[in-house]
């Protein structure tokens, strides 16, 4: 009964694969028709543009717009916010330097930073870079300062020295190397020990060790938020426009900017399918691996691994404040698939790069379109209150300024939307709240998700 987000999350790319039994991707129509259904019939996109690699050949369907207020169609060269598939060009850059000898996988991290810098620690045990890498270090959550900021433009201004300071002062409440918790924290504290080893700033080592080798011309980093003519709008899950994210510190976490075709050029040289000057940087980044918190994935630095229905892939999303992003390879045949789409949605957009890797592998049923009505705002009090799912589980309903919210014990508070005035609906996730009323007084909600219909009866009011 949780009401937390479903995310096939973190990870990406393979090297040397190794090639058996011959799979066809699904056809250009076929690919049009997901997309189409996606955007125009279930409403859970605004624009989409996939690439399809097979043989160290590229091709492209993309369907949808810029925007909702541009009405230009996306294709492989419109540029879109790639968010955390930007880990994985760190992680490579990591991977260059491990095998240039200027950094030691297991040594701390320490090491490699400017001499004075505290980070925290377990019982002795340092941080390190495979650590870091494969989302083990213990280090969980972002700062305080900066969630406080929201969601709209949260990495925004956020700087190397107010980062250090947050970093001495964290506490480590479990074994160093032994637990994954996929961490934003840790990506950013990996890329300011490999500047400060290269000498070069992250997006100068960017454009030079991995963009211009590999010919990616429209690639970029987010770091002064200046939106360029060709990159598409982004849109939350109501499908309303938000403003694009920029970056400081946490720019080798999430800041990149890309197109398909461009993503094309770093598959391919990921996927053994074209040599060129990275491909031993490549070849490492899956040498070694750890468990990813189940029997069915692994990550490596920064790759993670995945069994499908039939088919195992190396793979990697993204997501922003209004887009998705989803690479992946099929690791024993090479064949590849990338999607970039600029509006987030419930249940996101990996499921269908699932599905043209291992075609086993179900597409997500979307949740049907919802409607906001318009009911007298007066009408929220009466919901208000503590209503009981479990012996130990809450639901506690407020409402501010017109606005009704709910939150499960121990996890946040979504604001829900009304679809009449005793049937509420959250954005962020498939769930409906209903409210029973009797002689003009709520008694119970009941919690619809995931197929289940969970009643809970209001707790009464100690002070009526």
């Amino acid at each position: 009964m949780k009401l937390a987000f479903s995310t096939f999350m973190a990870a990406l790319f393979m090297l040397t694969p190794v090639y058996g039994q011959e799979v066809t991707l699904p056809s250009d129509a076929d690919i049009t028709q997901i997309l189409t259904d996606r955007i125009d019939r279930d409403q859970a996109g605004t624009g989409i543009v996939v690439a399809v690699v097979e043989n160290g050949k590229a091709r492209f369907t993309s369907h949808g717009y810029f925007g909702r207020d541009d009405l230009r169609p996306v294709d492989e060269y419109t540029l879109f916010e790639a968010g955390s598939i930007t880990k994985i060009f760190t992680n490579l850059l990591l991977a260059q330097l491990v095998l240039d000898g200027r950094i030691d996988l297991d040594a701390p991290i320490t090491n490699y930073l400017p001499a004075g810098t505290i980070l925290p620690d377990f019982e002795g045990r340092a941080i390190t870079a495979f650590d870091l890498s494969t989302h083990s270090s213990g280090l969980s959550g972002l700062p305080d300062d900066l969630m406080a900021a929201g969601l709209k433009n949260p990495y925004t201004g956020y700087g190397r020295q107010a980062f250090l300071d947050w970093l001495a002062g964290v506490r480590i409440t479990r074994p160093i190397g032994q637990t994954f918790e996929y961490s934003i924290a840790g990506t950013a504290l990996l890329a300011l020990a490999i500047t400060h080893v290269d000498g070069r700033s992250y997006a100068q080592m960017l454009q030079e060790v991995i963009l211009d080798p590999l010919g990616m011309q429209q690639t970029s980093l987010a770091l002064t938020g200046t939106v360029r003519p060709d990159m598409a709008t982004g849109h939350d899950l109501s499908g309303a426009p938000v403003s694009h994210w920029d970056f400081d510190v946490f720019a080798p976490a999430g800041a990149l900017i890309t197109s398909a075709s461009d993503l094309t050029k770093f598959m391919t040289a990921a996927s053994g399918q074209m040599e060129t000057p990275l491909t031993p940087a490549f070849n490492l980044l899956l040498e070694r691996t750890r468990s990813a918190g189940d029997g069915t994935k692994r990550v490596g630095l920064g790759p993670f691994i995945s069994k499908l229905a039939k088919r195992t892939i190396v793979w990697h999303n993204g997501k922003t404040g209004g887009f998705n992003s989803f690479a992946g390879i099929d690791r024993e045949n090479g064949n590849g698939v990338i999607i970039l789409a600029n509006r987030i949605s419930t249940s996101g957009i990996e499921d269908i790069g699932a599905h043209l890797l291992d075609k086993e592998q179900q597409l997500v049923q979307q949740p049907k379109p919802r409607m906001v009505a318009r009911i007298d705002p007066a009408l929220l009090q009466n919901y208000t209150g503590i209503y009981q799912l479990g012996l130990m589980t809450f639901m506690t309903v407020t409402a501010e300024q017109g606005q009704l919210f709910i939150q499960l014990t121990g996890q946040q508070r979504f604001a829900v939307y009304p679809e009449s005035e005793t049937k509420f609906f959250v954005r962020e996730v498939d769930a409906q709240i209903s409210f029973s009323v009797r002689d003009g007084k709520t008694t119970s909600l009941t919690l619809h998700q995931n197929g289940r219909n969970l009643a809970a009866l209001r707790v009464p009011d100690p002070h009526p």
